[in-house]
């Protein structure tokens, strides 16, 4: 009866363990990952549209999965898209969207997998639309160099520096404003045509807060976003 008892005992334990390594064995981690960044076909960086009904377009992107992807658009007369003035999604590699006369614009892309996995957005271009009888279109706005934005800067001095462009080639001039509010309102620098600006004095721990105004020699502006950086 001990032996039977026994023999009972070691087959439990064996099924209990054919168990355990079945259902570990058939445990299976499946992680989606993110389509690839679209890119960008039309427009591209300083093109001038000549009609205002824009047509986007850009190249596929892939995903590992097979998902099926989903694309949003979006485009704005901001560099910092705050705010955006069209968001627009898509199936296709295109989209039509229809944009006020005259204006700079600057567009993105991402791409949206069916089961919501984003893509980073596409770097950031910008293009004109062409008004009736614009002889001069406005710069574009400027592009940070450094510091980096939310950098911190050893000492009390740094040198602010950007670029800008101008579709028409026209000579441009920099405002420069900075100061600790979060929207700066002193201007440190008038008409410069230099693209940096050395400042000094600066506080220790202090977070600075800056922003370039870009204008042509024909009364066209355009106003950069804030950057900022915080000094150690």
């Amino acid at each position: 009866m001990k032996k039977v008892y026994l023999y009972l005992i070691a087959i439990g334990l064996m099924v209990t363990s054919c168990s355990s390594k079945d259902e570990s064995s058939s445990v299976q981690i499946d992680e989606n990952t993110a389509p690839t960044i679209p890119n960008q076909i039309f427009p591209l960086g300083n093109e001038i549209c000549t009609d205002n009904n824009v047509v986007f377009q850009w190249v596929a992107s892939s995903d590992a999965e097979g998902n099926r992807i989903n694309y949003i658009i979006e485009v704005s007369e901001s560099s910092s898209f705050l705010p955006i003035t069209f968001s627009e999604s898509s199936f296709s590699e295109s989209k039509l969207i229809t944009l006020e006369t005259g204006k700079a614009y600057y567009w993105r892309i991402k791409a949206v997998d069916s089961t919501n996995k984003e893509s980073a957005y596409s770097p950031v271009m910008q293009f004109l639309t062409e008004g009736e009888g614009v002889s001069n279109h406005v710069p574009f706005a400027p592009t940070l160099i450094a510091p980096a934005i939310e950098a911190q800067v050893d000492g009390t001095s740094t040198t602010l520096s950007w670029s800008a462009s101008d579709i028409d080639g026209d000579a441009l001039l920099f405002d420069v404003y900075m100061d600790s509010n979060e929207n700066p309102v002193t201007k440190i620098s008038e008409n410069q045509t230099e693209t940096s600006y050395s400042v000094t004095g600066l506080s220790m721990a202090t977070k600075y807060y800056f922003k370039i105004v870009v204008k042509d020699n024909k009364g066209g502006a355009s106003i950069g976003q804030i950057w900022n950086f915080t000094t150690k």
